[in-house]
């Protein structure tokens, strides 16, 4: 067939394009005549899969398990608000919503109440705030310190490892060196102590992890490194700090185990008087009165099973019914009637207007309207019935000025 003869109707009448029929399809275009295969798509969710399909494998390794005996978290009091949690710490709980924030920062607020009075119900505390916030690294520091304080010390080091991973601060280093020494681990203890340079550390931290790193010599029975591991600059009895009186006894307590009982006597001595010296001798004038609020702990009540009254276990009830109470009205057997005729009416029921009479169900009639000629015309009365509306004017007798 010649460029001429394109689109040349044969001499049957018919046209070329019906003599080969050919499916047209633009893909996922949607020109002009194109074909559009999004048209056969299914138009919901529950139609693109299975109904009785299985659940895909890494549903089942994400969702949670579900855990019927999992304790509850412990009852927060009212008095608690977010407020009494230190803005440092409640800046650190931004990236949640406001809601779970205000109820994470109750729960770390309680720990720092409970921590020296309570630690096991501060450590229940922590534990769900690291339900609703374990993300976050404070959270996960807070869990493992009062995990280390109850003696979990499995526990202490993992939630301590994370702090670490997320945060990347050593500021646990201490207590990660001293979980290892709880779990039986002295060597271990001591790789951990060494992988850090002391000068980046503060001085605070570092006097801690020289007392970790002492009591680790000393579960290995190295008591003359044990010694070594706490003469660090810090150990100066000229100059006190916070973390002295800590030193000065476990430098004591060292000392003992060696046997040098002169020296170890003049070091708790040092150490109780670097107590006095940062507790100061304060006068009458300097004495500071500290006013306490005692707020009770509430605590969950225990479900109680239901038992039966006296005499309610012979009569039969049906599921779900709950017995119907009659009102004193109704107990008697007729009321008087009215002097008009019309039935009692009970108390609390709306007043009956003036003029109005009931409709019955057996004085209505069936009525059909098949034009608007057949419909009653409305009467005047009915409309002088109605009470007059007022509009444009002020309630309570004021008038308009």
């Amino acid at each position: 067939m010649s460029d001429r003869d394109y689109g040349k109707r044969p001499a049957d009448g018919r046209s070329r394009r019906d003599d080969q029929p050919r499916e047209r399809s633009a893909g996922t275009g949607t020109g002009r005549g194109g074909y559009d295969k999004r048209q056969d798509a299914p138009s919901g969710r529950a139609q693109r899969g299975e109904g009785n399909a299985p659940r895909p494998a890494w549903q089942d390794r994400v969702a949670r398990p579900f855990n019927p005996d999992k304790p509850k978290s412990p009852v927060i009091p009212d008095e608690i608000t977010e407020q009494d949690l230190e803005l440092g710490i409640r800046v650190q709980l931004k990236t949640l919503t406001p809601e779970n924030a205000e109820k994470v920062a109750r729960h770390l607020a309680m720990v720092g109440l409970l921590i020296d009075q309570d630690p096991d119900l501060a450590h229940r505390h922590a534990l769900a705030a690291a339900e609703r916030a374990g993300r976050i690294a404070m959270v996960r520091e807070v869990v493992g310190v009062t995990a280390y304080t109850v003696g979990d010390f499995a526990l202490a080091l993992r939630e301590l490892l994370t702090h670490r991973r997320i945060s990347g601060s050593n500021d646990q280093l201490p207590l990660i060196v001293d979980s290892e020494r709880g779990l039986g681990r002295p060597e271990r203890a001591l790789e951990v102590g060494r992988s850090v340079d002391r000068n980046t550390l503060s001085a605070g931290v570092r006097v801690n992890l020289a007392i970790a790193m002492s009591g680790a010599r000393l579960d290995k029975g190295e008591n003359d490194l044990a010694l070594a591991e706490l003469q660090i600059p810090e150990l100066n009895p000229e100059r006190v700090f916070n973390y002295s009186p800590a030193l000065f006894r476990a430098y004591a307590d060292t000392l003992d185990v060696l046997g040098r009982d002169a020296e170890s006597k003049r070091w708790f001595e040092l150490a109780d008087r670097a107590d006095s010296a940062l507790l100061g001798n304060p006068g009458p004038e300097d004495e500071v009165f500290q006013v306490l609020e005692e707020i009770e702990i509430p605590v969950l009540a225990e479900r109680k099973v239901w038992e039966p009254r006296e005499g309610e276990e012979d009569r039969p009830r049906r599921e779900g019914f709950a017995p119907r109470r009659e009102s004193s009205d109704s107990r008697r057997d007729g009321a008087a009637p009215r002097r008009d005729g019309s039935a009692p009416r009970r108390e609390g029921s709306a007043p009956r207007r003036e003029g109005f009479t009931p409709r019955h169900d057996d004085e209505r009639q069936a009525r059909s309207f098949n034009s608007d000629s057949d419909r009653p015309a409305r009467s005047s009365s009915r409309d002088s019935e109605r009470q007059p509306r007022n509009f444009g004017k002020r309630p309570g007798g004021f008038r308009d000025r």
